[in-house]
C-alpha cells in the first residue's frame, strides 16, 4: 500500500487515468537494475527513483572524477574521488526516501552478476563499454528479462528496447560481438544534455514496460541528432541464426 506522503509524493502520476493508484503500486512492488551510473545512469537513476520504483539497483566499479560533473548529474564535486554508487545512492534517497537503493562495486563481466539478473524486472544498460553490453544482453536473455539500452557520443544518442518477448531482437541482433569500434565519450567527447535526452528516454521505456502501457521501444532503434534536433526510428528484426537469440 501507498502512505499518505506517497500520495502526495507521486499525485502527478496518480491522476493519469494510465497510471493511478493501482500502477503507481506497481511501480512501488517493481525492481530495477541499472548498469553504470555516469552520464546515462544518473538521468535514468534518477527519474525513476522520482518516479517510485521501488527498489533501484546501481551497478558501476568505478570512482567519481571531476570531468564527469559535466554530465553525471548524480554526483557533485564534493563526491569526487569516491565510488559512483555510493555517491549515486545519496542523491537517489534524497530524491525519494520511500525506495531501496542497493549498490554493486564490482565489474560486469560475463555470467558474473547472474544472480541479481535473474531477481529483477528488468535491466537498464547505461555502460559505456561493449563487452558489458554484450554480457548483460547474454544473461536477459537466459532469464527473460528486458533490456532497456542506450548510448551516447558526441551529439548523437540511441535508445532501444531488447528481449521484451520471445518474439523480440536481442543486442547482438544488431550488433555483432566481433564487428565493433572502441570509440568514447573520452576521446570523442559529448554534449552534456545528450545524455539527458537518452537518460530520460530509458526511463521513460522502463517505466512503460513496467505499467505494461502505450507502445514501446521494443526492436526498434530510436536515433537522436542534437545538432539537426531530429530523431528517426529503425525496425529491428530478430535474427533466426543469432547465436544468442536464435532458435
Amino acid at each position: 500500500m501507498l502512505t499518505e506522503q506517497e500520495l502526495i509524493h507521486y499525485s502527478r502520476h496518480i491522476i493519469l487515468p494510465e497510471i493511478d493508484e493501482a500502477g503507481q503500486r506497481r511501480l512501488k512492488d517493481a525492481s530495477v537494475l541499472i548498469v553504470g551510473m555516469g552520464g546515462l545512469g544518473s538521468p535514468v537513476a534518477m527519474y525513476l527513483a522520482a518516479a517510485g520504483i521501488g527498489h533501484l539497483l546501481i551497478a558501476d566499479h568505478d570512482i567519481v572524477e571531476q570531468s564527469n560533473l559535466q554530465r553525471q548529474i548524480a554526483h557533485n564535486l564534493p563526491s569526487v574521488g569516491n565510488s559512483k554508487v555510493l555517491s549515486a545512492k545519496t542523491t537517489l534517497e534524497q530524491l525519494n526516501p520511500w525506495i531501496k537503493v542497493t549498490t554493486i562495486t564490482q565489474k560486469f563481466i560475463a555470467d558474473s552478476h547472474n544472480e541479481l539478473i535473474a531477481k529483477v524486472d528488468l535491466v537498464v544498460d547505461c555502460s559505456d563499454n561493449y563487452t558489458t553490453r554484450f554480457a548483460l544482453n547474454k544473461s536477459c536473455i537466459a532469464y527473460g528479462k528486458p533490456l532497456v539500452s542506450g548510448t551516447a557520443m558526441r551529439f548523437n544518442g540511441q535508445v532501444a528496447v531488447f528481449n521484451q518477448d520471445a518474439h523480440s531482437a536481442c543486442y547482438h541482433c544488431l550488433y555483432q560481438s566481433d564487428n565493433f569500434n572502441t570509440e568514447s565519450c573520452d576521446d570523442q567527447g559529448i554534449l552534456a544534455p545528450v545524455v539527458g535526452v537518452i537518460g530520460s528516454l530509458q526511463a521513460t521505456e522502463v517505466l512503460k514496460i513496467i505499467l505494461k502501457i502505450g507502445q514501446t521501444l521494443d526492436s526498434r532503434l530510436l536515433i537522436y541528432d542534437g545538432l539537426k534536433a531530429q530523431f528517426s526510428d529503425l525496425k529491428l528484426v530478430k535474427d533466426p541464426a543469432c547465436k544468442v537469440c536464435g532458435q
